[in-house]
């Protein structure tokens, strides 16, 4: 998701190309940012509007942010509810000598020594991390093929925690990916990976840009409205 940078904020919005004359910028009520732009419009002159904007654009999600749902933090106890690959589990901590964590129908069992809510949480974040750094590699390795006729060389993937973004494609073309990821449905993972893939050929979100995603993953809009439905929850 393109971004800008005011002052100490980092404002991510979503761009849509569209055969109107005039640039859009509007502000929804869950806070996200939308930015639609005549087709040919160049991505320099949609960054320097959304900077002209960005004042505005505090100010309404100021506003709307006070109407959205607080959502309780995670206690890690026995009766939540955790996500893996998209399937909602209810965590069940137990008294064990042995640290283990188990999937069994609809529950995630953590067994510890201690049901300390940090140490559950502990264990619990690194079995998410386990499991993405093989679930991950494995959806980097099926989609690299889709870039076979690319140039872009033997490109690298590395599992890196960010605050607000799912995936990243560095300078030096390594693709960033957050093992958040691994709490939502597979093929929302693909979505990132083949989009940030998709840099590596087309640096900047412009109207070829989303052409070339649509033509290797023709349903990304699902997957990525998906994606900012899980951000919310």
């Amino acid at each position: 998701m393109p971004e800008i940078q005011y002052g100490t904020e980092k404002l991510a919005f979503h761009l849509e190309y569209t055969d109107r004359k005039s640039m859009a910028i509007e502000v929804h009520p869950d806070k996200s940012i939308w930015v639609i732009a005549p087709a040919e419009t160049d991505y320099s002159e949609i960054q320097k509007r959304v900077i002209k904007r960005a004042r505005w654009i505090i100010k309404q999600q100021k506003y709307f942010d006070q109407f959205l749902p607080r959502i309780p933090e995670r206690k890690y106890v026995s009766g939540e509810s955790h996500k893996y690959l998209g399937r909602k589990y209810v965590l069940k901590t137990f008294m064990n000598k042995q640290k283990d964590i188990k999937l069994q129908g609809g529950i995630i069992k953590v067994s510890s020594p201690h049901q300390d809510p940090q140490v559950v949480k502990a264990l619990l974040s690194s079995w998410y991390y386990n499991h993405a750094i093989v679930k991950f590699k494995e959806v980097f390795k099926e989609s690299l093929p889709l870039f076979d006729r690319f140039d872009i060389g033997n490109p690298q993937m590395e599992i890196r925690r960010m605050k607000n973004r799912w995936g990243s494609c560095t300078p030096k073309g390594k693709i960033l990916v957050n093992p958040e990821l691994i709490k939502v449905p597979k093929r929302c993972i693909q979505y990132v990976v083949i989009h940030e893939l998709c840099h590596l050929v087309i640096p900047g979100h412009t109207k070829k840009f989303y052409e070339l995603l649509a033509e290797l993953m023709p349903d990304w809009p699902r997957w990525k409205n998906r994606l900012e439905v899980e951000r919310s929850l």
